[in-house]
């Protein structure tokens, strides 16, 4: 079997030598969700925040056929401004390993990357989930399934809004992932705190979550959970102005 051709940053590498904290973060957001430089200074922007609260952020891609768990700040840069990147999910990340390729993770590969790094934690805008019309089109997100069997905390502020949150919600329950809210009973919508959706589960503190996530691996249930952190509500759109312009 060949060695996973992988590397981290040295502020990756020192954190984990020292067992500082570490939180993955995706990187399609950078490729395909922004223009640059708007792309460059979100990303160091989310570092930077993490880094503020004591935590070493671990921005994951692949680039030329490497995994790069953490980005020196010039490979940032480098992604931020690359073309035709690939979106790399589940299916296709080992390809692009092969083929000496580079992509950017979604929250399913990342999933995969931060699980292989030793890295527990995962903080993203929303994860992805069942498509309005799925029931035609079939159109799940493999993100779904691998939080159902990589075991990562994955802390994000809902489902994107634009899915079908309800079936989103039902997968989740069926493939035994447990969905926890943060500090209210609703599903929060993405960009709005609050949603129709009651969330399956609540809690009101980090540590809490944490005794969750590391009950689950005792117990030998397999997968990750999902914490839904509400946006802050001075920041959000509310879900009554979004519906007309979703639908």
């Amino acid at each position: 079997m060949n060695d996973i051709p992988m590397i981290r940053s040295a502020e990756v590498a020192a954190a984990q030598a020292s067992g500082r904290p570490v939180v993955a973060l995706e990187s399609t957001i950078i490729t395909h969700g922004m223009p640059y430089p708007q792309n460059l200074s979100v990303a160091r922007q989310v570092e930077d925040d993490l880094r503020g609260m004591g935590v070493t952020p671990a921005t994951i891609a692949v680039i030329d056929g490497v995994l790069h768990l953490g980005l020196e700040d010039a490979t940032l840069e480098t992604l931020a401004q690359a073309k035709a990147v690939s979106k790399l999910s589940r299916a296709d990340i080992a390809a692009c390993l092969a083929t000496k390729g580079t992509g950017a993770t979604t929250v399913a590969a990342t999933l995969i990357a931060a699980r292989l790094a030793g890295i527990s934690v995962f903080a993203t805008g929303g994860i992805g989930g069942v498509h309005r019309g799925a029931e035609e089109s079939f159109d799940v997100s493999a993100d779904l399934l691998e939080l159902a069997q990589t075991p990562v905390t994955v802390v994000a502020a809902g489902a994107k809004a634009i899915l079908d949150v309800a079936k989103t919600l039902e997968v989740l329950e069926t493939h035994g992932v447990p969905v926890i809210s943060v500090g209210q009973d609703s599903f929060p919508a993405f960009w709005s705190a609050q949603s129709e959706h009651k969330s399956p589960l609540r809690m009101d503190d980090a540590e809490t979550i944490a005794d969750a996530h590391l009950l689950r691996q005792s117990i030998g249930l397999p997968g990750g959970q999902l914490v839904a952190n509400p946006i802050p509500q001075q920041d959000e759109i509310a879900a009554q102005e979004l519906a007309p312009i979703i639908a």
